[in-house]
């Protein structure tokens, strides 16, 4: 049986769901980008296949299934990331976090997400910067602007930003941010 103090004390530990406009808007914008993730990896592999398939069983190979597998992967990889952010799935240091009194916790929370929505600043700037630089070239094979290969890198960054905000946000009060699949 659990003792009722414990038991309240754990839920003061973790905190309420985080439940205000910013939290609900970033839980169906990465539920969302969660679905185009996998949806996109399904393409890539349908694509794969059928560039192995024209390889060898049709002896022709596509010219453009490489190119845009790679475009693809930017997208999945970088989109899943930012999601990744939101519902606190990249890299941390959970188990020296766990051991520190909940006051400094905090206090080290606060500072990594501050620096994470600092990188998704660097992200857009510097996707925006590589993409302008390379506007009016086409990607081989597929005639499509270069620049589709740097939208990724701005989209993510500005959700990376987004996601972080909302974690210092629910820090602050005191809140936590509900993972999307949940």
């Amino acid at each position: 049986m659990t003792d009722p103090h414990v038991a309240s004390h754990e839920q003061e530990v973790e905190g309420r769901p985080s439940t205000g406009l910013l939290s609900r808007i970033n839980a169906v914008i990465a539920r969302l980008g969660m679905y185009l993730s996998v949806t996109g990896l399904l393409v890539i592999v349908t694509i794969v296949f059928y560039q192995v398939f024209g390889r060898y069983v049709l002896n022709s190979s596509p010219t453009w299934t490489e190119n845009l597998a790679l475009v693809l992967i930017l997208y999945v990889t970088l989109i899943g990331a930012a999601v990744g952010v939101r519902d606190a799935g990249h890299i941390g240091m959970d188990s020296l976090l766990v051991m520190l009194p909940d006051h400094v916790r905090e206090k080290i929370e606060f500072v990594i997400h501050v620096l994470v929505a600092i990188f998704g600043v660097a992200m857009v700037y510097n996707g925006w910067i590589l993409g302008a630089s390379v506007g009016t070239v086409k990607i081989p094979n597929l005639g499509l602007p270069e620049v589709v290969r740097y939208v990724p890198l701005i989209a993510s960054g500005v959700l990376i930003v987004s996601f972080s905000i909302e974690h210092i946000i629910a820090l602050l009060r005191g809140e936590e941010v509900v993972p999307s699949w949940n």
